[in-house]
C-alpha cells in the first residue's frame, strides 16, 4: 500500500519526468506503459494527478438493454472502495469512433464527490467549462455536445485507452503531456529519486542558461549529468536485486 506522502510526492513531478524515472528501473520497454497522442488533457493548465484506475467500459450508440441512461454508475462508485488509493476513473468507449460524450458535469460532480481525482476516456466529453469549474482534470479524444444513449456496460474490467491496456487498480500519473502507468512495486523508489534526477537535468539547463555556452561547456555539463543519472540507475539496480531475493 502506497502512503499518501508517496502519492503526493509523485504528484510533484510532471509525467515526462515520471517516464524518465521508470526507465532507470528497466522494468519495461521504453515504448510501453503510456497512452498515445489520441488522449489529450482538456485542461492542460491543471496540475498532475496520481490515482488508481477505476476502470469501466462505455457505450452511447444504442440504448442499454435494461436500466437507465446512467446504469451501473452506482456500482462503479461503490467499487472505488476496492482501490489502493485515490480513484482515477478510466473509460474505454466501445463505440469507435465515439458517437456521443462519455461524461459531462453531472457525472464528474458525482465522481469528485466520491473522491476521484480525475477522468480519462478513449471517447469524448462535454460540459467542458462546467467541468473546468469543478477543478476536475479530464483526458479525452475530443468533445461531443450530446450524451447519446450513455450507459456503462462493465465496471472494474481491463480496458484499452489510447493504445494502453489499463487494469483495475493500476497506478496512473497524468498531466498535460499524457498518461503513464507506474509499476506499483517501484512507485515509492520513483518518488524517492525524483528530486535527484531533476537536479541532474538542471546541470545542463543551467549551463545553457548562463549565456555564451560553448561545445566544451555543453560536453562537460552533459558528462556530469550522465554520471549522476548513471549513479541513480546503479542504485535502483541494486535495489532491484534486493527485491528479487526477498
Amino acid at each position: 500500500m502506497l502512503s499518501l506522502q508517496t502519492i503526493e510526492k509523485l504528484r510533484g513531478f510532471d509525467t515526462p519526468t515520471i517516464c524518465n524515472l521508470i526507465e532507470l528501473f528497466d522494468v519495461r520497454p521504453r515504448t510501453a506503459g503510456y497512452t498515445d497522442a489520441r488522449i489529450v488533457a482538456a485542461f492542460p493548465e491543471m496540475a498532475p494527478i496520481v490515482g488508481f484506475a477505476a476502470t469501466a467500459t462505455h457505450r452511447t450508440g444504442a440504448p442499454p438493454r435494461q436500466g437507465d441512461a446512467y446504469g451501473d454508475l452506482g456500482q462503479q462508485v461503490e467499487r472505488f472502495a476496492e482501490l489502493s488509493g485515490p480513484p482515477l476513473v478510466v473509460f474505454q468507449d466501445l463505440d469507435d469512433p465515439a458517437l456521443a460524450a462519455t461524461f459531462g458535469e453531472v457525472m464528474c460532480t458525482i465522481y469528485q464527490a466520491f473522491g476521484a481525482v480525475g477522468l480519462i476516456t478513449s471517447g469524448a466529453g462535454r460540459d467542458i467549462e462546467q467541468v473546468r469549474a469543478l477543478n476536475f482534470p479530464v483526458f479525452t479524444n475530443g468533445t461531443i455536445c450530446s450524451h447519446g444513449y450513455n450507459h456503462i456496460p462493465q465496471v472494474h474490467v481491463p480496458v484499452r485507452v489510447g493504445g494502453l491496456t489499463i487494469f483495475p487498480d493500476d497506478l496512473l500519473h497524468a498531466d498535460r503531456n499524457g498518461v503513464s502507468t507506474i509499476p506499483v512495486e517501484i512507485a515509492a523508489e520513483v518518488a524517492d529519486i525524483g528530486d535527484e534526477f531533476v537536479a541532474a537535468e538542471t546541470i545542463v539547463l543551467d549551463a545553457m542558461r548562463r549565456g555564451a555556452p560553448t561545445p566544451a561547456i555543453l560536453a562537460e555539463a552533459r558528462a556530469e549529468m550522465a554520471a549522476q543519472v548513471k549513479a541513480l540507475a546503479q542504485r535502483v539496480a541494486r535495489s532491484k536485486q534486493g527485491r528479487s531475493t526477498r
